[in-house]
């Protein structure tokens, strides 16, 4: 089949991945023949489109799978989507308002319908876009969140984690999200110090039938109206004589006691606490321990209500009640400073608003029983983290690890199956259908009449993470009626076949921001439910960053569009970029360059089979310089491969991809290619083009997970293959054993062949000019099967083997032997004199490095002894050459 000049990815990736669909590759089913690899994606929030986080995340694990389906594995990546409560119900918000329609104005039903028709027309855009990447998911398997059987699945926890008393609803101090309209987790609230516009403001209280007054330090004047005591420290000897007096709240004038605790730091502010219960969780704590009331002077949008007692106040937005209060205060005397003042601010991870703390009735998790085991699987290594380091983080949030807030008032999402029949706080029952409920009312109310219509869902819906902690165990229909025994709250895996074969999944590749979130919850979920963990393996990746190390964000303008890269330098040329600088766990410093280095290798590998392709053939005898070349490269890639699965298993993906890079660009192009290449019009021998295609082929594979798309066109351009016989199916070479010895021996002969080339440059002597090797060594034996593969490739027309040194000649020292070049004339004394000196001078420094080395006990000790073996033969082999050159530099100057 004949080859274009150049490649072109944008004819070859739709032609491959349409066939590679078509064939139904990607698809895996449980088969006894073949053992299973699971990968589930993390699912992509509905309303997402590919960014480059996407990118590299979906490289790895499409890497993963496809090193695995070549392996034999029936392998399953499984993929779907996150219905992301908030952020989906603000886009249909958002398209609602352009049309002139308010949430407010509808139905629940109305609004859903809406939200469904918003999902089925944008939802699915970027696993679309993932194609153009190549992934190779499990198409037929694509969940959503809220499929019905995933919706059923989460509703069936919530009720199984209620019964257990796992889940509970309460009035809590939770984090209140003011534009979204919802309560957050406490893992949905970032805290980042901020200090621009954030201030201390020193604000002076009147004492009761006295002219006295306390000043409180604060830095959220608007909450003053909220206060309902002040608090001091009772060790404090400034302030511990006003306990049990009363103060005046500003303004309004509202009594208020002044009470000690020992929460109040002696040394912050002033030493006396404004205390609110209503609006801060430390305040809160307080107000509990001292039976304090609690005035709510915030409405749930984030404005100012009736409770502040200032008509002026109503309805000002939080902080614009700050500004007012604060021009309100100086002018009325009683602002004491403000100061700048640098403090963590909490904002919503959605929304970026910032977070107000509101007492609330919510539904929550709780959480320290239940996640025992989940802590400790990962601690003691049952579930692996890659990086390890990421244990510290993961350490840290489990042992203080609080309870789950669960609750969104929002629509979108699986409604919390909680029917209320009365008026009662414990008048609700909690039920997978109303039907459920409705038995269950009868038995806990009076009324037995009780219909379906007395009854009252829950507004509110699950966390969004709620369903996506189920995500390995319903995608699979863990909880299905055959599945899931009520009774005792467990999964029977032996009653679900595709559960059973494909559970625990293999490895889970995520972002370290959402260990807790996601992965914890995971790991509890499994354990809660079969008793195992969810996946063997964790791949933490890092963040993509632009060069100056700023995340990247739209907002910043540097983050682009991905599916543009793939136009310029095709997917696969963006999928080895994406990996040359991405070490798991660390930032990758994104630059357009790495895109332009995978399309160069991809053009480096379509070329190296261009040029075999266009070798003419004969039958002629196999030559001794080709034999070598073909038994060095045959071992090479035994080594090479063998260094890919320490990588692989090691999960450090980005060093199994310069492995391979170096296989093809150093070893396979730049050193075999050379060494066997005919001369100009010459013909190549039959067997040895043959044996060349056969390694191409082995290259091929071992390159196929990071650049699909190149090597299946290669693939089949070789030769016509059947469907069986497709790359993408091919089996993954095994590593053999390797001599070391030849590749050793290979490895003198590239340095003599460069060093040669050296001395051609430095005269600038072109490579046309045949010139003579004289090599004076004692072993020079062990040189002789060198011999002719230093002729060709260094271009020379004789190789001399002698004891005495010319005089006028370029020379080198290569493992004790001697090489020189005869130069006539060419040769300059000065000049050959400084190289010798220099050189002198770089192994003389080398050698300190190593004696240094040797020199430390801690490093005999307890590095290996092989590796200590090498460094004492570097230094061997250093002072020999010290030796040969300083003979060579005493020859000159006599």
């Amino acid at each position: 089949m004949s080859i274009s000049a150049q490649y072109d990815p944008t004819v070859v990736e739709d032609k491959w991945y349409d066939y590679w669909m078509t064939n139904g590759y990607f698809h895996a089913e449980p088969s006894p023949e073949k053992e299973p690899y699971t990968v589930v994606i993390p699912p992509p929030n509905v309303t997402g489109v590919l960014h480059m986080g996407h990118m590299l995340n979906n490289t790895i694990q499409d890497i993963l799978i496809r090193k695995a389906r070549m392996e034999g594995k029936s392998a399953c990546w499984l993929p779907g989507t996150d219905h992301a409560s908030i952020a989906t119900e603000a886009k249909v918000v958002q398209m609602l308002r352009e049309k002139g329609i308010k949430k407010s104005d509808l139905t629940r039903e109305e609004f859903m319908k809406y939200a469904w028709e918003w999902k089925e027309k944008y939802g699915g855009i970027i696993l679309e876009q993932l194609k153009k990447l190549g992934a190779s998911c499990d198409w037929e398997r694509t969940s959503f969140t809220m499929d019905e059987d995933y919706y059923k699945s989460v509703v069936r926890v919530f009720v199984d984690l209620y019964k257990k008393g796992y889940i509970y609803r309460g009035l809590r101090m939770i984090n209140w999200d003011c534009e979204a309209q919802t309560a957050l987790s406490n893992e949905e609230v970032l805290h980042k110090e901020e200090g621009e516009n954030s201030k201390l403001y020193s604000v002076k209280y009147q004492l009761k039938n006295s002219d006295e007054f306390v000043v409180i330090a604060t830095q959220r004047p608007e909450t003053i109206m909220g206060d309902t005591a002040i608090a001091v420290n009772p060790k404090d000897e400034r302030f511990k004589h006003l306990i049990g007096k009363t103060a005046l709240v500003p303004f309004i004038n509202r009594e208020i006691p002044i009470i000690g605790d020992t929460y109040v730091e002696l040394d912050f502010g002033t030493g006396c606490l404004k205390v609110t219960p209503a609006h801060d969780q430390n305040d809160y704590e307080i107000g509990k321990r001292h039976n304090l009331e609690v005035i709510d002077t915030i409405n749930l949008d984030g404005t100012l209500n009736e409770k502040c007692e200032l008509p002026s106040y109503v309805g000002l937005d939080r902080f614009e009640a700050r500004k007012k209060i604060v021009k309100d205060i100086r002018e009325a005397g009683i602002l004491v400073k403000e100061e700048d003042f640098v403090t963590k601010i909490g904002r919503s991870e959605r929304t970026n608003s910032v977070v107000e703390p509101k007492l609330s009735l919510q539904w929550f998790v709780k959480m320290k029983d239940i996640s025992r085991t989940a802590h400790k699987v990962v601690m003691d290594d049952e579930i692996k983290l890659h990086p390890a380091k990421f244990k510290n983080t993961y350490n840290h949030w489990m042992e203080n690890v609080r309870d789950w807030c669960i609750s969104r008032q929002l629509w979108w999402g699986q409604r919390i199956p909680a029917y209320y029949f009365g008026t009662g706080e414990d008048d609700f029952v909690v039920a997978e259908t109303a039907e459920e409920a409705l038995e269950l009312a009868r038995t806990q109310s009076s009324n037995s009449d009780l219909a379906t219509a007395d009854l009252r869902q829950d507004e509110d819906v699950l966390d969004t993470w709620a369903s996506s902690n189920l995500w390995p165990i319903s995608t699979f229909d863990g909880f299905n009626d055959s599945s899931f025994d009520k009774t005792i709250g467990k999964i029977d895996k032996s009653k679900n076949a595709e559960l059973d074969y494909f559970y625990p999944t293999d490895t889970l590749v995520t972002a370290p921001e959402i260990l807790f979130f996601w992965v914890a919850r995971m790991i509890i979920a499994g354990y809660e439910y079969l008793d195992e963990k969810p996946f063997k393996d964790v791949y933490l990746t890092g963040i993509v960053r632009d060069k100056q190390r700023r995340k990247m964000s739209k907002s910043l303008g540097n983050s682009p569009d991905p599916l543009e890269l793939i136009k310029k330098y095709g997917a696969d040329g963006i999928r080895t970029g994406m990996l040359f600088s991405s070490p798991a766990g660390n930032d990758l410093l994104f630059d357009e360059k790495l895109c332009q280095q995978g399309r160069n290798f991809s053009n480096k590998i379509w070329n190296a089979y261009r040029l075999v392709d266009g070798w003419e053939a004969t039958d002629k005898e196999n030559n001794e310089v080709d034999d070598l070349a073909i038994e060095w490269f045959d071992n090479r890639f035994n080594q090479a491969l063998e260094e890919l699965e320490d990588h692989f298993s090691k999960f450090r993906i980005s060093d199994a991809l310069m492995t391979v890079y170096k296989l093809v660009w150093n070893d396979f192009c730049s050193n075999y290619l050379e060494w066997i290449k005919p001369a100009y019009q010459s013909p190549v021998n039959a067997q040895t083009k043959a044996r060349t295609i056969e390694f191409f082929e082995q290259v091929l594979k071992v390159i196929h997970p990071f650049m699909p798309f190149i090597t299946e066109e290669l693939w089949q351009t070789i030769e016509g293959r059947t469907e069986e016989e497709a790359l993408i199916v091919t089996k993954w070479p095994t590593s053999g054993v390797f001599d070391k010895s030849i590749l050793d021996q290979a490895n003198l002969l590239f340095e003599i062949i460069t060093s040669v080339r050296n001395i051609r440059n430095t005269k600038q002597i072109a490579q046309k000019v045949e010139l003579e090797l004289i090599i004076c060594s004692s072993k020079g034996d062990e040189l002789t099967n060198l011999l002719p593969s230093i002729q060709k490739q260094a271009n020379l027309s004789e190789i001399r083997l002698e004891n005495e040194k010319p005089t006028q000649a370029s020379g080198f020292v290569l493992k004790g032997h001697e090489f020189f070049v005869p130069l006539a004339d060419s040769v300059d004394s000065e000049t050959e004199k400084k190289r010798l000196e220099e050189e002198i001078k770089y192994t003389k420094g080398f050698l300190a490095s190593v004696v240094k080395k040797l020199s430390n006990e801690r490093f005999v000790s307890g590095a290996p002894e092989k590796v200590v073996e090498i460094e004492r033969k570097k230094q061997a082999e250093a002072e020999e050459k010290i030796k040969v050159l300083e003979e060579q530099l005493n020859s000159i100057i006599q």
